[in-house]
């Protein structure tokens, strides 16, 4: 059994698609912007938010422009965050169970900082007191710069740790970093998707993470 575990936040432990569309939108409007639906906001999700509203809003526009459409989603997001998202069903219980049998744990995202260390100490209070999203002094995954931070901040080091996520962006990540990636199939990319990008190992439920 593994004894660390790094954690990607969005489509692996926390459902926030409805609240980044939600926001997503509201800027595209702010803006006299064509809206996104809910798909098309799923695959742009992964990168970070400023590469999430490169893709949302249309083509051409100008960096004025988009940079305008980020600052207004980023405040929308920041008070609107908590609306609909809520952990995927099992999570909280299975991060229980880890940190009973000892595991450490750590959250790295590509979500702004604020805002993943927010929905960590609402959601998670009890079992992730590492979370490290995107700033200014590190690089963003797939860089392995968040998880060499967070297993510093945890005091281990790679062995024993195992990176889960749902993308592949946090393959990349992964293999970046030297860790072993095991990969859920109930966040916002599909098996097919996964296999396309080198993941070989897989979980349906956040139950058979503990069985691992």
């Amino acid at each position: 059994m593994y004894k660390t575990y790094i954690f990607d936040l969005d489509g692996t432990l926390l459902d926030t698609l409805g609240d980044l569309a939600a926001s997503t939108n509201y800027a595209l409007r702010q803006m006299a912007m064509p809206s996104r639906s809910i798909d098309e906001v799923r695959r742009f999700v992964g990168n970070g938010v400023r590469v999430l509203i490169e893709k949302a809003v249309p083509e051409g526009t100008s960096a004025e422009r988009m940079e305008q459409t980020l600052a207004i989603f980023r405040q929308h997001y920041l008070e609107h965050g908590l609306d609909t998202t809520q952990p995927y069903p099992g999570i909280v219980d299975m991060l229980r169970e880890l940190k009973q049998k000892g595991c450490l744990m750590a959250v790295v995202s590509n979500k702004f900082y604020a805002a993943t260390r927010e929905l960590c100490h609402h959601f998670f209070p009890d079992t992730i007191e590492i979370a490290i999203g995107e700033r200014e002094d590190i690089r963003r995954k797939p860089a392995p710069d968040t998880v060499e931070e967070a297993l510093r901040q945890l005091g281990v080091g790679k062995e024993d740790a195992v990176y889960v996520g749902d993308s592949d962006v946090d393959l990349m990540t992964a293999r970046n970093s030297g860790l072993p990636c095991i990969s859920v199939l109930w966040g916002f990319r599909d098996r097919a998707f996964l296999e396309n990008h080198g993941a070989t190992t897989f979980i349906e439920t956040p139950k058979e993470l503990t069985n691992i």
